[in-house]
């Protein structure tokens, strides 16, 4: 097992002891020394409307961050269903529309978690919050020029992973499980999708240090299987058996080409994806994979949504916190067939607990540019 998930699990571990043993002494949730924790008890009055903005629930990745989400409006006493599902279905003029008419409906009184689908889309979305002076959190997409504290309060903050060096370092494992040589095909996400961009730089930046392995092609698949499965289908026509290997943007593009390959006859070609979804670990365990990341959504719905409802409540003041906590890096890992069964004990039987006061106690870091 690798040094970082080793210590990823022991963050966890320490997660879950923690609140049992505030649970046992009737405390709620202990304070770490050297962790960021804001207490509601200081909060002001108030009780905005609840929201989280995303593609769809049918990937198993959004599914995670939307349970994350309903987790944490279920720590405040409150059912899941007052979370309010925006859905997009990909479309960001369906994100900002649906933000729209939520800002109206809650006259500005909410808090609003959301992945703009787009990076352009993410300026209209905060400029619509802020107009109504409502509070957001944004997660993967926004531009380099877009900043939190260029909003005040109002725009709470960006979480995002730094997607070029785990891209990169699957694109390795990719390259030498296919012996230095052959034929690579990228299936990648939307292509204005900053995670997309990056996922594919990754590829490109590890196949330098691999003369023998060519870039036959890269295409968007809109982080769908079925667009996967059909640009699977259609690189196997163009290429046939120039591909060797395949570089994919997410889990759920990764499954459509499993089965575009199982279509045609073709069993044990090297895949490498990100996401680290149940499914995906399951097939790493089984060889179908060689490699899957892991964002941890579980956490970081649920993060997203707490700071801008701890914002809209007045727990915190956004304006008064460094740039590292308007802008930072979620934790991220790979997960390969070393430590698949043990990542899967610790993160897939069992999801852990967090405290969602806790706001950056997973951050690795403020984001970088260039």
């Amino acid at each position: 097992m690798t040094t970082f998930i080793k210590d990823f699990i022991a963050q966890e571990t320490l997660n879950r002891r923690r609140l049992l043993l505030a649970g046992a002494a009737g405390l709620g949730a202990m304070t770490v020394p050297g962790a960021f924790r804001y207490d509601r008890a200081l909060a002001a009055p108030g009780d905005p409307s609840l929201a989280w903005s995303y593609r769809d629930r049918v990937d198993t990745y959004w599914n995670s961050i939307v349970y994350s989400g309903e987790t944490f409006v279920q720590s405040l006493g409150k059912p899941k269903s007052d979370l309010v599902n925006l859905v997009n279905g990909g479309s960001s003029e369906k994100s900002l529309s649906d933000i729209k008419s939520f800002l109206a409906k809650s006259n500005g009184n909410c808090a609003i978690a959301c992945d703009p689908n787009d990076s352009p889309n993410a300026r209209p979305v905060v400029e619509a919050v802020r107009a109504a002076n409502a509070y957001i959190s944004t997660m993967w997409n926004k531009t380099d020029d877009l900043h939190p504290w260029d909003f005040g309060d109002n725009y709470v903050c960006h979480m995002t992973w730094s997607s070029v060096k785990p891209a990169e370092d699957a694109a390795r494992i990719l390259c030498k499980a296919m012996g230095g040589k052959g034929g690579i095909v990228h299936v990648g996400g939307i292509a204005a999708n900053q995670p997309a961009i990056e996922r594919l730089q990754g590829l490109k930046n590890a196949l330098q240090d691999f003369p023998d392995i060519e870039l036959l092609d890269a295409q968007p698949a809109d982080w769908d299987t079925t667009k996967a499965a059909a640009l699977m289908s259609a690189f196997l026509t163009r290429y046939g058996d120039q591909i060797t290997g395949v570089h994919c943007g997410s889990d759920q593009m990764a499954y459509g080409v499993i089965e575009a390959l199982r279509a045609e006859g073709i069993e044990g070609m090297p895949i490498v994806c990100c996401d680290g979804s149940p499914e995906a670990v399951n097939a790493v365990l089984d060889g179908r994979l060689l490699v899957t990341g892991f964002g941890n959504p579980y956490w970081s719905g649920g993060i997203l949504l707490s700071l801008a409802y701890h914002a809209a409540i007045g727990t915190f003041k956004p304006s008064e916190e460094p740039n590292e906590h308007r802008e930072f890096y979620g934790p991220a890992i790979l997960i390969t067939q070393d430590d698949a069964a043990e990542f899967k004990a610790n993160f897939v039987d069992s999801i852990p607990t967090y405290d969602w006061n806790d706001f950056w106690n997973l951050s690795t870091g403020q984001i970088r540019y260039g």
